[in-house]
């Protein structure tokens, strides 16, 4: 018997609910967790799922599958296109186990964070898709979310398409670390529902300090706040070793971590990323996948699964070579007087233009028609991004050598006009 979502949740909310023996059968012992679910996740048919799963996954190569809703002989004549009779069905609802395999191999490896791949690691369609899993998984409308103020645009968009409330933590770069005020943090945090941080951080390129993180822990625990540690960038951090946040103490429950082949691999057209975290926060995560996005495609799964294995050398060279860019691009910007933050990870330099009297938009607007130059404007990032404007140099020397001088004759030509200037109205 299906109960109304009013008695529920209360009885969710008094405590009654995890202590039922269905409800711990069904959640795997997980049943303190249930405080967390949203909504949608609630009412949804979540605990047929498991038994739907065992019929829609590749089977083993004894099993004769007659069950199977997608052709398993091959209907196309090009030798190109052709896959192994085991993958030519649905791939498993939670990704294929090598891959889940390899990411857990990589987040102990290069994080130290230990999760078994069989429970704790689901695969996603990019971060895009982690995220979007996490708040139909644990938010709703009405709810508020700490986001860190400038982040990138994609989670205010998320969140607000879910009708939740957004609390911006305002931030600044200092010496290539991303600062908060305390106070600021533990306000936010009361009465909230999740907490999403990046480090290295979009725009600014700003890392966390583990001190700082020891902090997020602390208040998110007192408040008891979900944690989304975006750590897409991971790969690039230029001056200090990555620290993620579920492997410091206390954390671990309430913390998931999403990554991806995006950024770090140079394969943005795989869309394929991963969630990882406690088995109980990523069961209800693997149910809304389930329901939303299933089925990650099997080809782009395999490629992501390419890149997780290869040999890290020539990354490291690249790595490198970005490392100058860095020291590169801040000497321009420095002898343009654009005073940047110093960026310990990614690849983005933060860039201040109010002083030169246009909107970060206005900015990178008449950058882009005068001078064919594409910067994206700050105003996409927080509240507080109105002055400023976000520069990449993961390109190359040559086009990102031509692409600064044209900025130093854009900005050299703003300097000498008059402030009635048409370009200025358009801010």
């Amino acid at each position: 018997m299906t109960l109304p979502l009013w008695l529920t949740k209360l009885l969710i909310h008094v405590g009654v609910a995890r202590h039922l023996p269905g409800v711990q059968r069904k959640l795997q012992g997980g049943g303190e967790f249930l405080r967390y679910y949203s909504n949608l996740l609630l009412l949804s048919p979540h605990q047929q799922l498991p038994a739907a799963a065992t019929f829609l996954q590749r089977q083993g190569p004894d099993i004769l599958d007659l069950g199977v809703g997608t052709p398993a002989f091959d209907l196309t004549p090009s030798g190109s296109t052709k896959l192994p009779a085991d993958q030519r069905g649905w791939p498993p609802v939670a990704g294929l186990p090598e891959l889940r395999a390899a990411v857990a191999d990589k987040l102990l490896a290069d994080s130290g964070l230990a999760v078994d791949p069989a429970g704790e690691v689901v695969i996603t369609a990019g971060v895009l898709g982690a995220v979007q899993t996490v708040l139909d998984a644990f938010v709703n409308a009405g709810d508020s979310i700490v986001l860190f103020d400038p982040t990138s645009p994609l989670y205010p968009f998320l969140i607000r398409t879910r009708r939740a409330r957004i609390r911006w933590l305002t931030t600044w770069t200092e010496d290539g670390r991303t600062r908060f005020r305390l106070e600021e943090l533990a306000r936010a945090l009361r009465g909230a529902r999740l907490l999403i941080l990046a480090s290295p951080g979009n725009p600014t390129g700003g890392v966390i300090a583990a001190e700082d993180l020891e902090q997020v822990v602390w208040w998110a625990n007192r408040h008891d706040v979900l944690i989304h540690s975006d750590e897409v960038f991971e790969r690039f951090h230029h001056d200090t070793e990555p620290v993620s946040i579920a492997t410091l103490p206390r954390a671990r429950e309430r913390s998931l971590t999403a990554g991806s082949v995006s950024k770090g691999y140079g394969l943005a057209p795989a869309r394929v990323g991963w969630l990882a975290g406690h088995r109980h926060l990523v069961l209800p995560c693997r149910a809304t996948a389930a329901l939303r996005t299933p089925f990650v495609p099997t080809l782009c799964q395999q490629v992501a699964l390419a890149a997780l294995r290869s040999d890290p050398g020539p990354f490291e060279e690249l790595r490198e070579e970005l490392a100058h860019r860095r020291r590169y691009v801040y000497e321009r910007l420095r002898n343009l007087e654009l005073p940047a933050a110093w960026p310990a990870g990614a690849f983005f330099f933060w860039v201040p233009v109010w002083e030169l009297g246009l909107s970060g938009r206005a900015f990178a607007e008449a950058l882009l028609r005068d001078h064919d130059v594409l910067v994206t404007p700050g105003e996409l990032f927080g509240p507080n991004g109105a002055g400023y404007v976000r520069l990449s140099y993961a390109t190359d020397d040559g086009r990102l050598q031509e692409a600064l001088n044209r900025l130093a004759d854009f900005v050299q030509d703003l300097r000498c006009r008059d402030l009635t200037h048409p370009v200025r109205q358009a801010a």
